[in-house]
């Protein structure tokens, strides 16, 4: 992705998303709310001056900071912003899209959701990845830096597979990252799950270290950590891991290719959005 952003580029994001004198012009106390809502760390508070200048200085001042950005680029178009919905957001999604084609980048609707990509080489398709500063996000995110290390390997591994054509194998690895990073934050967060494990469908507990994904996906959407759209999405994702054993691949023939590993990442990067919006730090 082409980050950071350029300065101007800031600028013009800030005039869409203030929207002075049009139907959808928010207010300072909105434009703070907004950046709670996109699970800024420490968002600014507004200090009086003219708010398409005020934005745009704090795009600009957390241009390295591409989690940030890239959430914030995401809220403005996500549905759950506006009162009307879709209708909105879709407004929004547009005109922020015009002003990041110079960059290379575009929001896309992914499973019911905005997630930001990058331009293919013809400028009309988004292509997915992983998601950037991962190594930074983590740590804000799991206490255990052991599994931090094991997860970004995880993904180092992943992206080798998908570069070298091993396109299964890659999605086996989307599908296990996701699975370690529910592990690590579930446990770490919840100490009745520490204790007790996971409660599944049935009601029954299944032990922390024998939980699947499916079970930690769910529970995960309970603590509503991720939304719907997201779990649901990953759902399909986490069905492709099957495909580790050649005889489901023989039986399905599902024929993935570099388009399809790039569609997997994006409920990953939807998934690690929510929960940077949904839950606390930790450093």
């Amino acid at each position: 992705m082409t980050f950071p952003l350029d300065d101007r580029t800031a600028e013009r994001i800030a005039e869409v998303i203030v929207d002075i004198g049009g139907p959808y012009e928010r207010k300072t106390y909105q434009l703070e709310k907004l950046l709670r809502h996109a699970g800024w760390t420490d968002p600014p508070e507004y200090d009086g001056s003219p708010r398409i200048e005020w934005l745009a200085e704090q795009l600009i001042d957390r241009k390295e900071n591409r989690s940030d950005i890239e959430r914030l680029l995401c809220r403005v178009c996500d549905r759950r912003e506006y009162e009307d919905g879709e209708s909105s957001a879709e407004e929004f999604r547009e005109a922020i899209n015009t002003r990041l084609a110079a960059e290379r980048l575009v929001v896309s609707q992914t499973g019911g959701r905005p997630v930001l990509g990058t331009l293919d080489s013809d400028g009309e398709q988004a292509v997915f990845s992983a998601p950037e500063d991962l190594d930074r996000r983590l740590r804000l995110l799991i206490e255990n830096e052991e599994a931090v290390d094991l997860l970004v390997n995880r993904v180092h591994e992943t992206r080798l597979c998908q570069d070298s054509g091993a396109h299964t194998m890659a999605i086996i690895g989307i599908g296990s990252f996701v699975e370690g990073l529910l592990h690590a934050l579930l446990t770490e967060r919840d100490e009745k799950i520490r204790k007790n494990g996971f409660v599944g469908r049935n009601g029954r507990n299944t032990p922390a270290n024998r939980a699947g994904l499916e079970l930690m996906l769910d529970t995960a959407h309970e603590k509503e950590w991720i939304q719907l759209d997201a779990k649901d999405f990953m759902d399909n994702v986490r069905k492709y891991r099957n495909f580790i054993h050649p005889r489901a691949e023989l039986e399905k023939q599902p024929k993935f290719d570099k388009g399809s590993v790039a569609l997997c990442w994006g409920p990953v990067r939807e998934i690690l959005n929510d929960i940077e919006e949904s839950i606390e730090p930790v450093r």
